[in-house]
């Protein structure tokens, strides 16, 4: 499962999340994005872009 220091959601209105420190899974109906907060499921996706700036750990 990809980890990102920054996880930006660009959904279809051009609107935006941001996320810190997450782990995500893509899916065909969206993004479901782990995180200190817990899990959330992003249906309305047009764009993503992750940022991983440190070096990945199993």
């Amino acid at each position: 499962m990809p980890h990102a220091d920054t996880l930006t959601v660009v959904h279809h209105d051009d609107t935006r999340t941001r996320f810190k420190d997450v782990r995500y899974q893509l899916h065909r109906d969206g993004i479901r994005i782990w995180s200190d907060e817990g899990e959330q499921v992003v249906t309305d996706v047009l764009m993503t872009q992750a940022y991983r700036q440190r070096p990945a750990t199993n």
